[in-house]
């Protein structure tokens, strides 16, 4: 054989191995990089994680005037606008701050104050400087998402960025009261009414932190199927949040979104006030709610009105107000 011949052998030969080394070697296969979603960032977990930016607070228009407390406008920004009322007691001292979180109201009837101003009055009166939010899309506040499920995480965050904002109150307070009314920051209590039951829930789990809280009629059904028990009045009979609420549910684990999942993570005393005739949030919510709580050897306590609605009317509200009261003073005086 030539050497011509012979390099051609040689060469097939090297070819040879090569093929067969790479057709036997099994190939890489790369994982495909999960891309993140827009709402993940509302996962209970990543919200844990995450920092809120404290904004300054700015009191505005005085809305009420009386004998012992001032009710006025407020602002924030986180970026986003949002409003609601601050109910100041009158007299000069240092306060401690009950913030406020309300149930579902119509935005075409709503008004800054709705859902929460009567109790808030009352906690005035005893000394407590209370702040509740209107929340994105209400009062003067700038718009939510378009997405109606993150327009539901907005409530979280606007709470948890309003925590984060309370040491820029006395700011605020100084601006209108010259000093002689303070906020003691160290000493913050939180009250829920009805879907601000569920959000105070969920602000509570994602602190973690001691902020002494009073639930009246808490949504307590898992995330986000409580909203549909609300929807046989829609135009549509919520058809379409059922598609929303689908899709969400293909898209992400749902079971990272609700507070159900997370009451273990609750560090703060809890009291309960549930009208035994409220058709809005069934008496059974509460009651598994608390043995829920109970069984996590969280600090709860429960009170049951009979004949009592939504609202604990027309035979608890003066009570339960006046439970919530002493609740609080015994948890941040």
């Amino acid at each position: 054989m030539n050497k011509l011949g012979i390099a051609l052998v040689f060469i097939l030969a090297i070819s040879s191995i090569f093929f067969i080394k790479n057709f036997n070697s099994p190939k890489e296969i790369k994982s495909p990089i999960a891309k993140e979603k827009p709402l993940d960032k509302y996962a209970f977990e990543n919200l844990k994680k995450s920092k809120f930016p404290a904004s300054p607070i700015t009191l505005g228009e005085i809305l009420n005037e009386k004998e012992d407390y001032i009710s006025q406008m407020f602002y924030i920004n986180f970026p986003q606008k949002v409003t609601g009322l601050i109910n100041v007691p009158k007299g000069e001292g240092i306060y401690p701050i009950i913030i406020m979180m309300r149930g579902f109201v119509p935005k075409e009837i709503y008004s800054t104050g709705i859902g929460t101003q009567r109790a808030g009055e009352f906690f005035a009166r005893n000394g407590f400087i209370t702040i509740a939010l209107d929340f994105l899309g209400y009062g003067k506040s700038d718009n939510p998402s378009g997405n109606s499920i993150e327009e539901r995480f907005q409530t979280y965050t606007t709470g948890l960025s309003l925590l984060s904002s309370l040491s820029n109150l006395d700011v605020g307070l100084n601006a209108s009261y010259s000093g002689k009314i303070k906020a003691d920051v160290t000493k913050v209590g939180i009250w829920g009414h009805s879907n601000g039951g569920q959000i105070a829930l969920s602000v509570l789990e994602i602190t973690g932190k001691n902020y002494p809280t009073v639930l009246w009629a808490p949504v307590s059904k898992p995330f986000p199927y409580s909203i549909l028990y609300f929807t046989d009045e829609f135009d549509d009979h919520g058809k379409a949040l059922r598609k929303v609420i689908a899709n969400f549910e293909n898209d992400y684990n749902i079971e990272l979104y609700s507070p159900t999942d997370f009451y273990s993570w609750i560090n703060a005393p809890i009291e309960i006030h549930q009208g035994e005739s409220d058709d809005a949030v069934p008496l059974k919510w509460s009651d598994q709610l608390v043995e829920t709580l109970n069984k996590l050897k969280k600090d709860v306590t429960y009170f049951t009105y009979p004949g009592s609605d939504h609202n604990l009317l027309p035979n608890g509200w003066g009570v339960a107000v006046q439970r919530s009261v002493d609740f609080y003073r015994q948890n941040l005086l």
